[in-house]
């Protein structure tokens, strides 16, 4: 039982040097990323020849200052092992006064090999790295690291095995990178995975957007990079969430949790607004049939994760306390490590103590059924 009083909703982990060696079948090993050099001499995951390298310098930058963060240049030596240990980033944890984590995989990784065509070599990645995440990384502290397991993209046989697979593991959650019948859109066979995910309790996370054969993943380099990295979230994730409330799935599954994560908050208040409204107007013509509006499943089904959004806070009330996660994206670029007590401290100025713990810590807690000491709510 821990007295859990701030949880990072979203956190990720860089897949150590070892990983496909050790938890990847001997027989795709040369398929597997190799690690590589960069051009400035640092380590580097190449999935390919002649593709892009998968550089770890913007995914691994705490303790470095924002003038020294660039994507080259960054090895296993010299960044934080906390970014690929589990017991060094307990240490961390403690050092920023975090007390428990959700921790989701390297999204370029999973790309790889969910895009790949062998769908042996596609289920084998993608459980392996589970693999690690459970049995290495997180088992060093099963009540403070929590993994969120990835599903695989093949189809909704396979994802739901590899769902049940993983809850025997004691993952609490999954994320979805592709609808579950890998399909572009949302459609009904998808719902037998969602009726599973509720039938066994594990909430569905969904990172920033979902990935359509129609609309490739977006570059992340050139001028444009800024713009798109601060605004992905608030830019991608409210047509996912209107697909979902919009197909009916939480009239035909009403206890299901979904989690947007790293889409920031503050654009939440006005979404609703016009969804309602558009909902209100178009709704015959265009064969929608919801139970209620738009606004209200959001209100009962959703939690989003946010970094720094004081303007969230502030609207917390239009937002809807219970469906804000406080997170730090460790260790990515937009981590501030070690300073979460004071940017929290900060950002939660004059906002009630009740209210800070719901959250920082108390949704988290509700939505994972996580164990916790009672009088954490009071402190």
């Amino acid at each position: 039982m821990r007295n859990y009083k701030l949880i990072d909703a979203d956190c990720h982990t860089l897949e150590p040097a070892h990983i496909w060696t050790e938890y990847l079948p001997a027989k795709f090993h040369e398929s597997a990323p190799q690690l590589v050099k960069d051009p400035d001499g640092g380590d580097a995951w190449q999935f390919q020849p002649g593709q892009p390298l998968m550089c770890i310098g913007l995914v691994t930058t705490p303790g470095r200052k924002y003038e020294d963060i660039k994507w080259t240049g960054s090895t296993y030596d010299d960044i934080r092992r906390s970014c690929f240990d589990g017991a060094a980033r307990l240490e961390d944890m403690d050092y920023d006064g975090i007390d428990a984590e959700f921790l989701y995989p390297s999204q370029r990784t999973m790309y790889y090999f969910m895009g790949n065509k062998d769908r042996e070599f596609h289920l084998a990645g993608v459980q392996a790295y589970n693999n690690w995440l459970s049995d290495e990384f997180c088992a060093n502290d099963p009540e403070r690291l929590f993994g969120l397991a990835q599903m695989p993209n093949l189809g909704v046989d396979a994802a739901i095995a590899e769902m049940e697979r993983c809850k025997k593991k004691g993952f609490r959650g999954v994320i979805l990178t592709a609808w579950p019948s890998g399909h572009d859109d949302l459609c009904a066979e998808d719902d037998r995975f969602f009726a599973a995910a509720r039938d066994m309790g594990m909430p569905v996370s969904i990172h920033i957007f979902i990935q359509r054969k129609r609309n490739p993943r977006p570059t992340l380099e050139g001028p444009a990079a800024i713009g798109t990295m601060a605004l992905a979230g608030m830019i991608m994730f409210p047509p996912i969430m209107c697909e979902l409330i919009m197909s009916g799935l939480f009239d035909r599954y009403p206890e299901l949790t979904l989690v947007g994560v790293e889409t920031e908050v503050g654009w939440i208040p006005e979404a609703l607004e016009q969804v309602d409204n558009f909902y209100w107007r178009n709704r015959t013509h265009t064969g929608v049939n919801i139970e209620r509006l738009p606004s209200e499943y959001f209100h009962e089904n959703f939690i989003c994760t946010f970094i720094s959004d004081r303007v969230g806070v502030k609207n917390r009330y239009e937002i809807g306390v219970r469906n804000m996660a406080w997170s730090t994206d460790f260790p990515h670029h937009g981590c501030d490590w070690p300073y979460s007590r004071k940017l929290v401290s900060e950002m939660f100025d004059s906002v009630p103590a009740e209210e800070r713990f719901q959250i920082c810590a108390g949704n988290m807690i509700r939505a994972y059924d996580l164990p916790y000491k009672a009088e954490a709510a009071a402190a």
